[in-house]
């Protein structure tokens, strides 16, 4: 099986807003010049390859653009929640919550949102049922953090080896096309 993961254009926020979940539009301009970019990395025809995508609008924009068959929206696909983190600037977020952040990452909820450890869970039951398809190519448009999971799954690791393996995974850039085979240990370093 081969997966193209494609990260979303860049998102209407201001720099430095941590925006984890939030529901963000990209600028038209930005959305056509993604996929304009995107389209040469992808299979030759895209009739018959699934398409399944978050349903933040800046992936669900771009999926639905995309000249294929059939777009699937899957919230495992989603980027982590913040919880109350969300559209703060990182610079006004108390530094205690940073710090407690990065002392537990697995396991602590910024904002009371989501903790590293249970998005890893979600994005992992996503990797499995991927795993179960007969599709020889699939297109998953995505953001950075449930990319950068999927890119430590393996058959072998655990969910706790994955959300552990994340901190060695580069970012994506926005819009960024990467070819993936879900069977081997191929991270984004």
């Amino acid at each position: 099986m081969r997966v193209y993961l494609i990260r979303h254009p860049p998102p209407l926020v201001e720099a430095g807003v941590c925006y984890g979940r939030t529901d963000l539009l990209c600028a038209p301009v930005q959305q056509a010049i993604t996929l304009a970019a995107a389209l040469p990395l992808l299979p030759p025809s895209l009739a018959g390859v699934p398409v399944i995508s978050s349903p933040l609008r800046r992936c669900a924009d771009l999926a639905l653009a995309l000249p294929a068959a059939e777009v699937t929206f899957d919230a495992r696909l989603m980027e982590m929640n913040f919880g109350a983190w969300e559209m703060q600037r990182w610079d006004e977020i108390a530094h205690a919550e940073v710090n407690a952040w990065r002392d537990d990452l697995l396991h602590y909820r910024p904002g009371g949102g989501e903790s590293v450890l249970q998005m890893t869970q979600r994005v992992h039951a996503f990797y499995r049922d991927l795993l179960a398809r007969n599709d020889p190519q699939i297109i998953v448009v995505a953001h950075s953090g449930s990319m950068r999971v999927l890119a430590c799954c393996t058959p072998q690791r655990s969910v706790e080896q994955i959300a552990a393996a994340l901190g060695a995974t580069r970012s994506p850039a926005y819009g960024e096309v990467v070819i993936w085979d879900p069977q081997s240990d191929n991270d984004f370093r």
